[in-house]
């Protein structure tokens, strides 16, 4: 096998420091919260706005959230987030291992291109505090030019999925874009 030389140094390959905020994004959002509990009313949506926040918070301009009942109505709305072009979908909900729980097979037929570290990261996060985290199915990847990730429906779960999203989501997009090797 022919080398190539490296075009990059370990310099180029540093992590922002902690103490440095992330840099702002630019771009859409929806979030898209599954939960039949929820989307009749009969819950509250505890993980939706938190996301929402965070999203605004990083400087995407345009974040909306829709709710739907478990189901192929999960489907359809990240299908029609999708063919609206937006940047960043992500869903809580639908990821255990209950019969209703169907949001990675909604998600998968979607997926163009599989990113499992991003929720293998979460999951490692999650099993730290509860073994349970572990159960969680949830998918990463890229359909089209959209970033679609599946959380769990928990806040702790969410928490730890920001966790791992806010230091890649930057440089994710960039990639996307055509940039990010220079």
């Amino acid at each position: 096998m022919k080398q190539m030389p490296a075009r990059r140094s370990d310099a180029d390959c540093t992590a922002r420091p902690e103490d440095v905020p992330a840099p702002a994004l630019t771009g859409t959002a929806r979030v898209v919260i599954a939960s039949t509990r929820a989307s009749d009313g009969t819950y509250e949506d505890r993980t939706g706005p938190l996301l929402v926040q965070w999203l605004q918070g990083r400087g995407l301009d345009q974040v909306s959230k829709v709710l739907v009942p478990d189901g192929p109505q999960v489907g359809e709305a990240l299908a029609a987030a999708i063919a609206d072009g937006v940047d960043v979908i992500i869903t809580s909900g639908g990821t255990g291992i209950s019969p209703t729980d169907v949001t990675p097979e909604q998600t998968a037929p979607l997926i163009e291109r599989e990113m499992p570290g991003v929720l293998e990261a979460v999951r490692r996060i999650g099993a730290q505090k509860s073994p349970v985290a572990v159960l969680s199915r949830g998918l990463a990847g890229m359909a089209g030019r959209s970033f679609v990730v599946n959380l769990p429906g928990s806040r702790g779960g969410v928490k730890d999925g920001i966790a791992v999203l806010d230091p890649i989501l930057d440089h994710l997009l960039e990639q996307r874009d055509g940039g990010g090797h220079e």
